[in-house]
């Protein structure tokens, strides 16, 4: 019965992981995705989380080092599952996923780009609810590129959101406080 269920839930994550990877080929979702892709990149999510550290002041300052510190202890666990889980990317398990040149080779589970986007982002949602209009979509076109490119599972995908989004809640409600105390 146990082993029915998992390979039921597999077949439907690899059903998933087809429907957004079998469009690999459009020239527009291959430009998107591929640009979009690097936003939860670590230089992009360091780049930004270090700039706004530097170029703000205030709260959206706190809420800046919040995230910072939030990207930083959300990929210890990343680091940790990726060594307990090895699960092989979806272009080295499935027939005829489409996939770029020169691929990641690394364990797939969870997203760590999914993973970072949600991290930095959602001690900026917590702050401004209007960015969650921006910061949302954005976040979510982060993780569905690594379906469109071959490199993730949808679940690698939402372990990486869930993963990004906890560290994100905890960093802000915790170290937004107490930064905002030393520098108000």
């Amino acid at each position: 019965m146990k082993t029915k269920l998992l390979t039921n839930m597999y077949d439907f994550e690899c059903r998933l992981f087809r429907s957004v990877n079998r469009h690999f080929d459009q020239k527009f979702l291959n430009f998107y995705f591929r640009t979009i892709t690097h936003l939860g990149g670590a230089v992009a999510t360091i780049a930004v989380s270090l700039f706004l550290i530097f170029f703000t002041r205030g709260q959206f300052q706190a809420t800046s080092i919040a995230s910072a510190v939030s990207l930083l202890i959300s990929h210890l666990p990343v680091a940790i599952v990726k060594k307990l889980y090895p699960r092989k990317r979806p272009y080295l398990a499935l027939i005829e996923t489409k996939v770029a040149d020169n691929p990641l080779k690394d364990h797939s589970f969870p997203s760590g780009h999914t993973t970072a986007i949600f991290s930095v982002i959602i001690p900026f949602i917590l702050f401004t609810p209007q960015l969650a209009i921006v910061l949302i979509p954005l976040a979510i076109s982060v993780g569905l590129s690594r379906m469109y490119l071959g490199l993730h599972y949808p679940s690698d995908v939402l372990a990486g959101c869930l993963l990004g989004s906890s560290s994100g809640f905890i960093s802000y409600f915790f170290a937004s406080e107490a930064i905002l105390a030393k520098i108000g």
